[in-house]
């Protein structure tokens, strides 16, 4: 039987304070063309053991440069899974990957709602019942699980913490793999469009801040292990995965100072996103749109 736990960060910022608990089980966590690629986690005596549990896939959608990726314990008997951003357009190509592989379905997760793409999970949803929509809770969208700051996310014995990193948009989440021992190493941090490999999501929409997306990253991405290795939720130049040390040092925005990380984002001059307002109002729902009633 597989079973989900959630727990909640007790000592945060003010602006990520949970409003209430929805856990029934909690401890204290100290504060904090179609692609496929495959990662091998750790090499030492130490993470051999924990990484030997974890399948992992990075998975591209070309049109909206969207990485979706696939995560399962095998080491459990079901090989429980989740999805992570998957797009409704790929849905296919991840169904017959999960089937391939045994794999069993548990979690069709987005990071935040996405305004360049219809997400997969409602799709998921109805081609393998019994498979939950996860997002946050303050996204304000529709799902049948919504995570707050501190919550976790178990498939097996490996679980993901959900750390809110609002900014781009309300309702940003990262997440992030285990500290412990048992859990794979080095840690995984998977950042939708809070951070970007040499870059960041845009904040000029859907509730976004840039002094707010700064806080975020700052306090609840950069203060994780350098080693642990960024998978944003796209990349438009051909990177696959980057590094917390990495995106210390090099990114371009978020190295700066915050006024000048505030002046940079406002004087970006983007265009309107050409998908947003198709997929705003459809992510909201789950990515299922409404199909018009029939008229006699």
């Amino acid at each position: 039987m597989v079973m989900t736990h959630f727990s909640r960060l007790r000592q945060l910022p003010l602006l990520l304070q949970p409003k209430s608990l929805i856990t029934s089980r909690s401890r204290l966590l100290r504060p904090p063309p179609t692609f496929l690629r495959s990662v091998v986690m750790g090499s030492s005596s130490s993470s051999s053991s924990s990484s030997s549990k974890l399948l992992f896939r990075q998975l591209f959608e070309k049109e909206s440069s969207t990485f979706t990726y696939l995560l399962a314990d095998v080491s459990h008997p079901d090989k429980p899974a989740l999805l992570i951003d998957p797009v409704d357009k790929t849905v296919d190509r991840d169904l017959k990957l999960i089937d391939e592989l045994g794999l069993k379905l548990i979690y069709a997760m987005n990071t935040h709602v996405h305004a360049d793409h219809v997400t997969g999970t409602g799709l998921l949803k109805t081609k393998l019942p019994g498979v939950k929509s996860v997002i946050s809770k303050a996204s304000g969208s529709k799902a049948d699980m919504f995570l707050e700051h501190g919550d976790k996310v178990s498939i097996g014995d490996i679980y993901l913490e959900a750390r809110a990193t609002p900014g781009h948009t309300a309702g940003c989440v990262t997440y992030v793999t285990g500290e412990e021992a048992d859990q794979p190493q080095p840690r995984m941090a998977f950042t939708g469009d809070a951070v970007l490999i040499r870059g960041c999501g845009r904040t000029d929409f859907q509730g976004g801040s840039s002094d707010q997306l700064y806080e975020s990253v700052h306090s609840q991405i950069f203060t994780l292990p350098k080693d642990t290795l960024i998978y944003p939720a796209h990349d438009y130049k051909g990177f696959e995965v980057s590094t917390v040390g990495e995106e210390m040092q090099h990114n371009p925005r978020l190295t700066k100072d915050k006024e000048t990380f505030k002046s940079i984002m406002s004087n970006l001059n983007l265009a309107y996103p050409k998908m947003i307002d198709v997929a705003v109002p459809a992510n909201m729902v789950c990515g299922l749109q409404d199909v018009p009633s029939q008229v006699n």
